[in-house]
């Protein structure tokens, strides 16, 4: 089958089922959905055993028992993907002696009998969880996990006989998933997106990216009630049964560890959900559990949610306001606003910066237009502030500081991403100095060397297409996202916290980890920085007013690819784009279909490179440049771009 004719099948066919409901209609894309199709799932695979150990096989499955002889024999049990919850087995045939002891981990790294990987605590010694042993003397019949002991994630378990000469023989494992536990089908998404990538070694790799960020986000939310013991639970074991907010479900910072709010993280992980899931309760959850714990005297808000509740950071604080923002715009939520306002406003006397912009915004909707003015006014007073400041003409980025010339990846990206910049030539600039920290992995941040931070990753890749340097971002993205949904380090289907330059595990073994590799974590959702960026950017959507009453359509069609579709939903109904453009790039005819609730209006921006003559639903528009608005009303529309030879080269 010839490429071109499968990408246009795949891509053009489907348009128009693709667009007519109002939830995420089904399609190839459902292939590359890594949630399990149940929540009680069994071992996938053997990967690998130890010792005498009879028919391993039929625990795949649960096809039937299996019997470990002798102490030290193991077996390895693979679930073929990252899950999280209570391990069930049943013991089939004992001895009077004999223990059974249980180890979890995400890696493969750290498959072994004597200890999981590490989520209590990072110790240089790799071991410090310990294993779970089954009480003895072991009685036949079903035995499930403790509650206060679940394993948040994991892909892999080991199962050892741990003391006694004789035989065990068990079967029926199964794994009881915990996260997202107000939803019955974890499968069933609000939000989809379908690419074909022909430069990518896999022509997939953008869906399997994009649902790979939405399942993570998925596994981070969990039941308010699981939350990461502190003080931590003493070597040897490990503890998830603290009280996380204020109430259930919450969206946590990863699935393993650190199993607590922290407002920075969902920066990334909430617009994941949005477009995903549409799942925005765990973070109305989150958000009123930080605005619970602010400081009554200063309007300082914490840095993190219980039971970790640390203290006295302005970005963390700062981030809670922006998330309040990103809560509101995507749900309409105005009793919940209404009953945080009063601390809203205290926690931005506290903290003025970036969060101005989107204060202002708020204040807006709550009808406080002198407050609204004020705080746009000290917004716009800050950026040239920021700019005399920090700009360093002669290298093209910003410096962290006033006292030195490192210029950090996190400011820089952050200075497009939050319109700091004062023109497009200064933030291409900054791309294209951003793109000097790269190697075949990804940017390696000047702030935290020799580390490569998907979190600010994901920043930087929004920044990138923010400036229109879209052949830079998805080069990033495939390298970085690349890396961590291929390597057999890791979980293949949910996404690291971080690794080092080259690769390896060892995130942050000189900042705060204690040399522990067994302690990163393998499903953060502050990683999941392509879901939103794919569906904003390369799909070219987004809502610009509380549940999408206005919107703006402006897709990145400069990226190689032969088209795009997807979409979300709000309170409001289904919003779907699908776009094509033949293999022939900028000089081929751009076709548009988008389709937004009737109550909504939105504007589309002409794309970079495609000036020229507008159609729409059949109606000749006349000419249009690069960047021009174009008005649209709610509903289906069809809209086609035949170029000029000037629109094609130019914008």
């Amino acid at each position: 089958m010839e490429l071109n004719f499968l990408l246009r099948t795949s891509v053009i066919l489907l348009l128009s089922a693709a667009l007519a409901y109002a939830r995420a209609p089904a399609g190839p894309w459902d292939d590359f959905n890594y949630a399990p199709e149940s929540k009680t799932v069994h071992p996938k695979a053997i990967h690998s055993t130890f010792g005498e150990v009879r028919d391993a096989q039929r625990l795949v499955q649960n096809a039937g028992p299996a019997t470990l002889v002798g102490k030290g024999s193991w077996v390895a049990l693979d679930f073929g993907g990252e899950v999280g919850g209570l391990i069930s087995l049943s013991f089939e045939g004992i001895t009077n002696t004999s223990a059974i002891s249980l180890s979890f981990t995400e890696s493969p790294s750290f498959i072994r009998p004597t200890a999981s990987d590490d989520s209590s605590f990072p110790s240089a010694n790799t071991t410090y969880d310990g294993v779970l042993s089954v009480p003895v003397p072991l009685t036949l019949g079903a035995w499930t996990q403790p509650t206060a002991s679940l394993r948040g994630g994991f892909r892999f378990l080991t199962i050892v006989l741990s003391d006694g000469d004789g035989e065990v023989t068990f079967g029926n494992v199964s794994c009881a998933i915990s996260f997202m536990p107000h939803v019955e089908d974890l499968r069933e998404y609000a939000g989809y997106f379908y690419a074909l990538d022909p430069v990518s070694n896999d022509m997939n790799f953008l869906t399997k990216i994009w649902y790979a960020g939405a399942y993570t986000v998925q596994t981070n939310t969990v039941p308010v009630n699981t939350g990461r013991d502190v003080p931590f639970a003493p070597a040897g074991s490990w503890a998830n049964n603290a009280l996380l907010g204020v109430g259930s479900p919450i969206i946590v910072d990863g699935a393993k560890r650190d199993r607590a709010v922290w407002p920075g993280d969902m920066g990334i992980a909430v617009p994941t959900q949005f477009v995903s899931t549409n799942d925005l309760i765990p973070t109305r959850n989150a958000l009123s559990t930080m605005f619970a714990a602010i400081n009554p005297k200063t309007g300082a808000l914490p840095e993190s949610g219980p039971p970790l509740s640390q203290t006295g950071s302005d970005t963390y604080h700062a981030w809670t306001l922006v998330g309040t923002h990103n809560y509101f715009l995507y749900s309409g939520d105005i009793a919940w606003l209404q009953n945080v306002w009063a601390n809203y406003t205290k926690a931005v006397a506290f903290l003025e910066g970036k969060v101005l912009t989107t204060a202002a915004d708020l204040a807006t909707h709550m009808n406080n237009t002198p407050l609204a003015s004020a705080w746009a006014a000290n917004a716009t007073a800050l950026k040239q502030t920021f700019n005399d400041a920090f700009w360093l003409d002669d290298v093209g980025l910003y410096r962290d500081n006033q006292t030195t010339t490192l210029c950090p990846q996190d400011a820089n990206s952050f200075a497009v991403l939050f319109n700091l910049t004062t023109s497009q030539e200064q933030a291409d600039r900054v791309s294209e100095g951003l793109e000097q920290n790269w190697n075949e992995l990804g940017p390696v941040a000047p702030e935290l060397p020799d580390t490569i931070s998907p979190f600010i990753g994901g920043f930087e890749l929004q920044a990138h297409f923010e400036s229109g340097n879209d052949a830079r971002a998805l080069d990033l993205l495939r390298r970085t996202w690349g890396y961590m949904l291929s390597t057999n380090l890791s979980v293949q289907s949910t996404l690291l916290e971080g690794f080092t330059a080259n690769g390896s595990l060892s995130y942050r073994s000189y900042r705060g980890y204690n040399y522990d590799p067994a302690y990163t974590s393998h499903s953060h959702g502050w990683s999941s920085g392509p879901t939103p960026a794919l569906t904003f950017y390369v799909l070219g959507l987004t809502i610009t007013a509380p549940q999408g009453t206005t919107w703006a359509l402006s897709p990145h069609v400069g990226v190689g690819l032969p088209g795009a579709q997807g979409g979300f939903e709000t309170p409001l109904g289904w919003y779907g784009v699908a776009w094509t453009l033949p293999p022939n790039g900028a000089l081929g005819v751009l076709t548009i279909r988008v389709t937004t609730p009737s109550a909504s209006s939105g504007v589309l921006k002409v794309p970079r490179g495609m000036g020229g003559t507008l159609e729409v639903d059949g109606v000749s528009k006349g000419q249009v440049e690069a960047g021009e608005e174009i008005a649209l009303k709610g509903g289906s529309h069809n809209v086609v771009i035949w170029p000029s030879i000037s629109g094609a080269l130019g914008g």
